[in-house]
């Protein structure tokens, strides 16, 4: 999953939240450096990524990409499903999106000090750009998928991908909505066993 959903995965403690957030940044026993609190949402974040990669529904997505992005699809399905939940947002949370989005940027910068240098450098732009509003939007996904085909020296053409988006969209969405149901309830139990240990 991507930004928004593992945000959203973290439930409502703020450290959790930052946790979840930085968690790629942060390798193999490094987690233990920080706080309790940001442990677990690393560690939850960890637990979201083996659950979702391993997950037929996301496997059916991700084969949908396969042939013209190879194994940049589980990134691309990653951004497409960020996008499925913010355009739904209300579904999920009674919070308004852009609201919620405004309390995680203040979240990050309460939390600074914390955050590793990648994190840091990312910030200016991820607000400035608004990412976690601007995903509702296909024109947003699309300015994701730009920039990480720039990261890729052009290499993985996923700033193509918004075609296949476009193409099979109602398949895509019907696919989110059943396997972030299921996301939910993995997320919550995971989150339960981290905070009683």
């Amino acid at each position: 999953m991507n930004f928004l959903a593992h945000i959203y995965l973290s439930g409502e403690n703020p450290l959790i939240k930052v946790g979840n957030f930085m968690a790629d940044s942060i390798r193999g026993k490094k987690y233990l450096n920080y706080p309790d609190d940001i442990q677990k949402g690393i560690l939850l974040h960890r637990a979201i990524d083996t659950f979702t990669d391993a997950h037929p529904t996301v496997r059916k997505s991700t084969k949908k990409l396969h042939a013209n992005y190879s194994h940049y699809s589980g990134v691309i399905v990653d951004i497409f499903y960020d996008h499925f939940l913010a355009k739904n947002w209300k579904d999920y949370s009674e919070i308004p999106l852009h609201i919620y989005v405004d309390e995680f940027y203040n979240l990050l910068g309460d939390h600074y000090e914390i955050l590793p240098l990648n994190i840091k450098k990312m910030m200016p732009y991820m607000i400035a750009d608004n990412w976690l509003l601007s995903y509702a939007r296909i024109e947003g996904i699309s300015r994701v998928l730009n920039g990480l085909n720039r990261r890729t020296r052009h290499q993985s053409k996923m700033n193509f991908a918004i075609l296949e988006l476009e193409q099979h969209y109602h398949e895509f969405e019907t696919e989110f909505t059943s396997f972030f149901e299921e996301l939910i309830t993995f997320s919550q139990h995971k989150l339960a066993t981290l905070c009683e240990s």
